[in-house]
């Protein structure tokens, strides 16, 4: 950890500025005469103004020492000659040396207040018009609004940084908006703390019984139980969640939920016995995604007359004899307008995905293969001969939303897919959202047909959709429970259907492809793990460190992700003359690191080898640090084919990924998977993320930990219960109570 400092001084020049995130190098001239380098976010940093800053100062191998600014107090210069400087550099729209002359000759020491406050006397001045006197004060009014947004950032001890995104979403705006609701922190792009927006808007005289305040704990509650997995929350368990929250009585919060219900803002809806209260977006998905779905149920498909005749032909050219659950799977494809294949590993999902593909290809109709990620959309083509396959998102053409603070598709109602049959994998992993957003895309008759684990963990985002549908009885479900024969002979496979039925997977070192390094300590678990990973898998296995994948169910702790990515990176990257590296906060990053990306970025460009240009990159998403730009201002990353840059102020969507929990890896597969099983939180204790982890890998999976954590995993099936109507309002027929 650095030593906190502060340094003070004035601008002198700017080496370089980043105008869409502030990312500032810039040189500082003490009282002494002592000239720094500082680097940090410092939006419209200009020569002569002086800077208060708070940060540490750390060693680049090509430019020395730096300081590295984390907050920043920020003062106008008062003295003509830093006016002056000031002024000419250009910070101004429409004022250059000259003007920037004339101005301070004419108005001194006066100038910047002039500049904002009487902006009309600016045409006193020789060659300047009423009408460029007032743009020349809005650049100077816009940038004194950028400060003062940053200062009352720094006042509540927030990361200036902010400053950039609440401009970009609310303009000038900003610092009114964030003053009348600082709970709009709260918001997943800004990830500030509710407890924290709650000490500013009480700091700024908001009455504790307050309904605005009421209003933003309600709605805070609803969004940090969606990202909990939960679509709705009962009412009660809603006003007893907030009442502990703000510490406060009942009839407050009631009334609060009442004038949102009246807004708008909140839905509540009977289901069964249940008041169900929904955030509205989370509502209008749920109750869309029941509807389109009943809607493609009821539609009349071809009922196949050909069916049996065209399975036939393609099991004699493929040279194959599909199993009688396998039949029956396609079969039902060919004859339903909506169609769940369920099953474990080794149970012939892959075989009758891509039957179906090709029964569908051969009755003349347009497929399209999708998943929810990346790496399982990839991995989804490979199974399938080829066949293209691409994330939901990309298939539906996403963009993101500024303004609304939202994603939005292109494909909808009014421009659907088109495609006759959608066949969508690993299904557990799809939100509600997302699903609603993909039937919307959906022409009436389009067949649909989804494919899954239902042990798998369940979906990061909101929504339990899969377990939804096939507990509803509305949707013909296949489940594939025969292992084939070659399937057997994997004692992953063997293990994983094990885990699954609650027994302990066997430990002995017997196996080819499954092995246990007992482990009782945590530290000895990670150094075991890090000697696997770089030396006695590559060398006694043939496995390079790159098709290793470290899993574990924690971040904290000895054998935690936080930890083992620290001590893998120093093993398998370590620092060297010529590799740059870039420190964000406590992380470190070096060229040639494995990183991951921790959160949708749907602005983010990217661009292939064959010059091939588009936008995203999404949670979970792998790839490896290409290059670090010497100044730390910006760094590469190349996800497969796909290289992205990275600025400064991005750097907090990305973590390295030598390491990561078994839920980052869903949908993916990997050569090897080494899996630390040590004692974790309880609910992460459990069977799911011990099966799902098991069936992370393909060929090799090294079990490094405390028997006892592993049995205590198997044995025990707790799920957490999500809350979600998709199941009631299927079963009856699309309605809610």
């Amino acid at each position: 950890m650095e030593t906190c400092s502060t340094l003070e001084g004035t601008v002198h020049s700017i080496i370089f500025q980043n105008p869409d995130n502030g990312y500032t190098v810039l040189r500082l001239v003490d009282e002494e005469g002592e000239v720094s380098t500082v680097v940090g976010c410092i939006p419209c940093a200009a020569p002569g103004e002086r800077l208060l800053l708070t940060g540490s100062w750390t060693s680049h191998p090509q430019h020395g020492e730096q300081f590295s600014a984390q907050d920043v107090e920020r003062r106008l210069p008062d003295e003509e000659d830093d006016i002056l400087s000031y002024l000419s550099s250009g910070v101004v729209r429409g004022v250059g040396p000259a003007t920037a002359q004339r101005m301070v000759e004419r108005f001194g020491r006066d100038t910047l207040d002039i500049l904002e406050q009487e902006p009309e006397r600016l045409s006193e001045l020789k060659g300047v018009t009423r009408k460029k006197a007032m743009e020349i004060s809005a650049s100077f009014r816009s940038q004194m609004e950028l400060r003062r947004l940053m200062a009352f950032l720094a006042r509540y001890e927030l990361p200036v940084g902010l400053a950039m995104p609440l401009t970009r979403r609310f303009g000038g705006e900003a610092l009114d908006q964030l003053r009348a609701n600082p709970y709009l922190l709260v918001a997943d792009t800004y990830g500030v703390d509710f407890s924290v927006t709650d000490e500013i808007a009480l700091s700024l005289g908001l009455e504790a019984d307050s309904g605005s305040r009421m209003e933003a704990a309600v709605l805070f509650e609803l969004s940090h139980n969606e990202n909990n997995g939960h679509v709705f929350l009962p009412r009660e368990k809603l006003v007893g969640a907030t009442c502990q929250l703000l510490d406060c009585p009942a009839d407050p919060v009631e009334m609060a939920l009442d004038a949102l219900e009246e807004r708008g803002a909140v839905v509540e809806e009977q289901l069964g016995k249940l008041a169900c209260c929904y955030l509205r977006r989370l509502y209008e998905a749920e109750v869309y995604a029941a509807r389109k779905l009943l809607l493609l149920l009821s539609a009349q498909a071809d009922r196949g007359r050909e069916t049996e005749q065209l399975i036939d032909r393609i099991q004699a050219e493929e040279n194959i004899v599909y199993a009688p659950l396998q039949r029956q799977a396609v079969e039902l494809a060919a004859q339903e307008g909506v169609v769940l294949l369920t099953g474990g590993p080794g149970t012939g999902k892959t075989t009758s995905v891509r039957c179906i593909v090709e029964m569908f290809r051969r009755m003349g109709m347009d497929v399209v293969l999708a998943a929810p990620t990346g790496r399982a959309a990839k991995r989804m083509s490979e199974l399938c001969g080829g066949v293209e396959a691409q994330t939901i998102h990309r298939l539906l053409g996403f963009s993101w939303n500024e303004q609304t603070g939202e994603v939005t598709f292109t494909k909808t109602e009014k421009e659907p897919l088109e495609a006759d049959a959608v066949i969508l994998d690993e299904m557990s992993m799809v939100d509600l959202q997302l699903f609603a957003a993909l039937l919307r895309a959906l022409r009436p008759g389009c067949r649909l047909v989804m494919v899954g684990d239902p042990d798998q963990l369940p979906s990061v985002g909101a929504g339990n959709v899969f377990s939804d549908l096939i507990r509803s009885g509305r949707v013909k479900t296949v489940a594939l429970t025969e292992i084939f024969r070659q399937a057997q002979a994997s004692a992953i496979v063997r293990n994983a259907h094990a885990v699954n039925q609650g027994q302990m997977p066997q430990l002995q070192n017997d196996q080819k492809d499954f092995f246990f390094l007992c482990r009782r300590d945590p530290q000895r678990v990670a150094s075991t793990i890090v000697e696997l990973v770089k030396t006695r898998l590559p060398q006694n296995m043939d496995i390079p460190a790159s098709q290793i994948q470290v899993l574990t169910p924690t971040h904290k702790g000895p054998a935690g992700t936080l930890a083992l990515n620290r001590a893998l990176q120093a093993a398998l990257n370590p620092p060297m003359e010529g590799k740059h590296q870039r420190l964000w906060g406590e992380r470190l990053f070096r060229e040639g690191d494995r990183v991951m990306q921790t959160r949708n970025d749907y602005d983010a460009v990217w661009e292939k080898t064959d010059g091939t240009v588009g936008t995203g990159i999404f949670n979970g998403d792998v790839g490896r640090i290409e290059e670090i730009d010497p100044s730390g201002e910006w760094l590469t990353v190349c996800f497969d084919d796909r290289v992205t840059t990275y600025t400064a102020d991005q750097l907090g969507e990305l973590d390295l990924a030598y390491a990561m929990t078994v839920h980052k890896a869903q949908g993916s597969e990997y050569r090897c998977v080494v899996l630390s099983s040590v004692q974790a939180p309880p609910g992460l204790m459990v069977r799911g993320v011990l099966y799902t982890a098991i069936t992370r890998a393909r060929e090799l999976l090294v079990l490094v930990g405390d028997d006892g954590a592993v049995a205590k995993m198997a044995a025990n099936d707790r799920q957490q219960r999500r809350y979600s109507g998709l199941r009631r309002r299927l079963a009856q027929g699309g309605e809610g109570s």
